[in-house]
């Protein structure tokens, strides 16, 4: 009966053998700050650098409109700047069309002469 119960707790219970920890070898710590500091890195050059580039230009790029300036929206509205106000600016895409437009929402200024050379 004995060996019954031996045998019944053996297999409700696995066995699990467990290996000893190895001894962690030393300078571990200074393997794992290197580690992290390469991915700080990573993180700083690939991501945060670029994307703050962008933002100074893009903010350079709103405080240089003015009126007359051939400008592309975000949502790719082509014309001229006709009115500049703080948040706004006013953009004429034909003769008798001006739209108000957030300043944020202009993507890029253009060279003078493109909406005449694309409208030919």
């Amino acid at each position: 009966m004995a060996k019954l119960a031996a045998l019944l707790a053996a297999a409700i219970m696995p066995v699990s053998a467990f290996a000893e920890g190895a001894p962690q070898p030393q300078g571990a710590g200074w393997e794992q700050l290197i580690f992290l500091g390469g991915f700080v890195l990573i993180f700083y050059f690939l991501l945060w650098r670029p994307q703050s580039k962008r933002a100074k230009e893009h903010k350079n790029l709103l405080g240089g409109l003015q009126k007359g300036s051939e400008v592309v929206t975000s949502g790719g509205i082509l014309g001229r700047i006709t009115k500049v106000t703080d948040d706004f600016v006013v953009i004429k895409v034909t003769d008798n069309v001006e739209i108000p437009v957030q300043k944020h929402a202009v993507a890029a200024e253009l060279p003078k002469g493109t909406i005449k050379s694309i409208q030919e």
